[in-house]
């Protein structure tokens, strides 16, 4: 398992110092960029990314939550090892988008609403290196996980089969639940609250490390 916190949930006037914070301890920094119409909640965008993309050395994992993913998609500075997800609901055509993530050297996911059927991703299986499962609505933290989702999870995983797509799983996931999560077949874990929502972000993922066991 992948840890991935989400930077939603960090203090945002620090957002260097909190991914430095735990950079020794988590495998990715978990970025939701959202524009007030895809979703009803609006965070950051390039500049912001591409600022931290300079003072990190671990991989972004950047969730696009944008009705036009493909008039941004050129302004992320990112690496080889960075993730730019697009949601399969958004206005420009999925195939397009992934295509221009692809031509910027990263790496390519998609992923799709919780009321969205998950037959609707599975075309692009041979598009992408990631897939995120979204346990909750997407446009803010905080939410409580659907237990739905552990079966859409272990579906995907079937589908998925022998290619080598990672399953990435994002909503309401704490120290409670993770060991679930992770045997429905996850293989990253996005967790926002449950980090840098506690007093001490790194012994919070310690213990989210812990209950896996």
């Amino acid at each position: 398992m992948k840890l991935a916190p989400s930077l939603l949930a960090a203090d945002l006037a620090r957002l260097a110092d909190q991914a430095a914070l735990v950079e020794d301890i988590v495998d990715l920094l978990h970025f939701d960029v959202m524009d007030g119409h895809f979703v009803s909640n609006l965070t950051f965008g390039p500049p912001v990314c591409n600022a931290l993309r300079r003072h990190t050395t671990l991989p972004l994992d950047i969730h696009l939550m944008i009705d036009r993913p493909a008039t941004y998609i050129p302004r992320f500075e990112v690496e080889p090892a960075d993730c730019i997800t697009v949601h399969v609901e958004s206005a420009d055509p999925p195939e397009q988008t992934l295509e221009y993530i692809r031509d910027l050297g990263c790496l390519a996911g998609i992923t799709m609403r919780p009321a969205t059927s998950l037959q609707t991703v599975l075309p692009f299986l041979g598009q992408v290196d990631r897939v995120l499962v979204m346990s909750v609505d997407p446009g803010f933290g905080g939410q409580e996980f659907n237990p739905v989702s552990l079966e859409r999870i272990a579906k995907l995983r079937e589908a998925i089969g022998q290619r080598g797509v990672t399953v990435s799983v994002d909503g309401g996931i704490g120290k409670g639940n993770i060991a679930q999560v992770v045997r429905a077949g996850a293989d990253i874990i996005v967790a926002g609250s449950a980090v840098f929502g506690q007093p001490d972000p790194r012994a919070a993922v310690r213990e989210l490390r812990e209950a896996v066991g």
